[in-house]
């Protein structure tokens, strides 16, 4: 009795691409920065690790137990939001209501004063905003499978990633002007009580708001709540069988995306080293001036941004697998290049050059999901994305922390990274790359998810 085997659409038969659907979509990307870029990283972030919050790095431990906790929720509960989203078919729905919990997070950041009794509140808040982003992202990255087809999958997964780091760039231009730099702030805003750091969680709040509406607008369907009319209701306990079934039938039927979840996580954890700690080598290894490393930065969310763009159309051509291989390879060299060489032009050179294949693997990893999986399971196929990641986040800060340790040289950070990009490459070399092994069919069970086919 031979096995049904069920592919997701061909390009042929999925509607053609629209323009309106891209734009709308990429534009949330773009206005995600504020959150990532503003609160997270440069900005708010900052704010609640400085000595304003108490002594001895307080700000710091608390953040880093918050982040913590909030990673191990999104590993635990992401499959199955996005497993939820897919049954009941209202993907943009979720995506909206996780997006206005991050914008109401952020904007009540507003009353995070600048007082010891103020960091629990501060922290609460951005680990929130930190689950419910990794919640909308779910959705947001299940909605490339919907807009785009499986020949431009690629440009559009890198054009989302470019948009991104673009607005990043422009948002944090904006706001160093408007509220951090000089005496004078807009609209007659001062430093008194942190006012001007304060009121830049309120305009990350509203810029958010702004390029978040349109993806809303746009991809509300009417066959949305059709779906939710006629899909069977099921219960949480139910949602985590259902997610462990999914598991096992990875394993058993679909090994080459099994591994792909685990190759992926390990090589993302040293991408995305590369931008937590890039700033902490320029400045305390490579002499960057402290006022200097904003200005890097930018020019680093710069050639990210253009390596997605070029990525993305490169993936398309020839395939996810090469693009990321070929930008690991990347990475690891010109790693190996900012380890050996001393001084802050060298550092520039070579620091851009990593920047430059972190936009191409981000970017080709989200595609190379989107051509394994189908339009009906891939919520839950991102979400074990999120969490899968996030299960192995511990990897190079670990090997970091032990390599600093024992040489007591920050310097050694860079060896710890490589060590992990190298271990991401190998755990990928035997992956199949599904544009160019297209004759390897995606097993499904009925309703589309990964599984043993139905018999006939």
């Amino acid at each position: 009795m031979s096995e049904a085997i069920t592919t997701p659409p061909t390009s042929e038969q999925r509607p053609k691409v629209k323009r309106s659907h891209v734009v709308s979509w990429a534009m949330w990307d773009w206005g995600s920065a504020a959150f990532n870029a503003v609160m997270i990283t440069f900005v708010f972030g900052t704010y609640l690790a400085s000595e304003t919050f108490g002594p001895d790095d307080r700000g710091t431990s608390w953040l880093a137990a918050g982040n913590a906790i909030a990673g191990l929720i999104i590993a635990l509960t992401a499959p199955v939001i996005g497993q939820r989203a897919d049954r009941d078919g209202r993907r943009a729905l979720w995506l909206g209501v996780n997006t206005a919990l991050v914008i109401a997070t952020t904007a009540a950041c507003f009353f995070v004063q600048p007082h010891e009794s103020y960091l629990l509140l501060g922290v609460i808040l951005l680990s929130l905003g930190n689950i419910f982003f990794e919640f909308a992202e779910v959705q947001y990255n299940a909605m490339l499978v919907d807009i785009a087809t499986k020949s431009t999958i690629g440009r559009i997964s890198g054009l989302g990633w470019g948009a991104g780091y673009l607005g990043g760039i422009f948002l944090l231009l904006l706001v160093y002007v408007g509220f951090i730099g000089g005496d004078t702030h807009w609209f007659g805003i001062t430093d008194d009580d942190a006012m001007n750091i304060r009121m830049v969680a309120v305009f990350a709040a509203l810029w958010f708001l702004l390029f978040a509406l349109p993806v809303l607008i746009v991809m509300r369907r009417g066959k949305d709540h059709a779906a939710a009319e006629s899909t069977e209701r099921v219960s949480l306990i139910e949602s985590y069988r259902q997610l462990i079934r999914t598991i096992v039938n990875l394993w058993k039927y679909q090994r080459n995306t099994f591994w792909f979840f685990i190759s992926s996580a390990v090589f993302r954890d040293g991408v995305g080293a590369v931008f937590a700690y890039g700033a902490i080598l320029g400045t305390t290894v490579y002499g960057v001036d402290p006022g200097d490393i904003l200005f890097f930065g930018i020019a680093a969310n710069v050639v990210a941004a253009a390596g997605a763009f070029l990525g993305g159309l490169f993936d398309d051509r020839f395939g996810p697998k090469r693009i990321i291989l070929v930008s690991l390879l990347g990475l690891i060299v010109s790693a190996g290049i900012v380890f050996i060489q001393d001084g802050t032009l060298a550092f520039w050179i070579w620091g851009l050059f990593l920047c430059f294949f972190v936009g191409p693997v981000q970017a080709s990893s989200r595609a190379f999901l989107g051509r394994l999986t189908t339009a009906e399971a891939a919520g839950e196929m991102y979400g074990l994305y999120a969490t899968t990641g996030r299960s192995v986040s511990f990897l190079t800060p670990a090997l970091i922390a032990v390599f600093v340790g024992l040489s007591g040289e920050s310097r050694m950070m860079v060896p710890a990274i490589i060590i992990v990009l190298v271990a991401g490459l190998l755990l990928l070399w035997p992956v199949r790359d599904p544009k160019t092994s297209a004759e390897e069919p995606v097993l499904t069970d009925e309703s589309g998810h990964p599984g043993k086919p139905s018999q006939r």
